[in-house]
């Protein structure tokens, strides 16, 4: 099989026949999904995805730093600093090619307080290093 799925114990598995939230094809290549998390504030919520997209891609063997491209969607575009803010705690090499976009809704629409910000991105298992 080319592809692989991998779903760490601390991430909630995506529901059945719907997505993955990670694949990888035997090559290293990996895609992540449209990941979104929970919290307070836009920092908040940007940390807390950032932290499952590095459980998904560290059960995949890789790092942050894999990541080649990522694409950002906010619902404030007003508020990105808080994002660039959450993003420079998770990478330290050269930071993923990026696009922010805003939208007018993200994530889940059953969840209190609403999501602000999902990120899917893809890379290279081992490309950083």
């Amino acid at each position: 099989m080319p592809y692989q799925t991998f779903s760490p114990a601390d991430v909630a598995p995506a529901p059945p026949q719907t997505w993955s939230n990670i694949k990888l094809h035997s090559n290293g290549h990996f895609h992540v999904a449209g990941i979104a998390a929970s919290g307070d504030s836009m920092y908040e919520q940007a940390r807390n995805t950032f932290t499952t997209i590095r459980r998904l891609i560290e059960a995949a063997g890789g790092c942050m730093d894999d990541i080649m491209t990522m694409q950002i969607f906010v619902t404030n575009l007003d508020e990105n600093t808080e994002v660039w803010r959450a993003r420079r705690e998770f990478f330290t090499g050269d930071f993923p090619c990026s696009t922010l976009i805003q939208a007018q809704r993200v994530g889940s629409p059953k969840v209190y307080p609403p999501h602000r910000i999902e990120i899917n991105c893809s890379g290279y298992i081992g490309g950083s290093r």
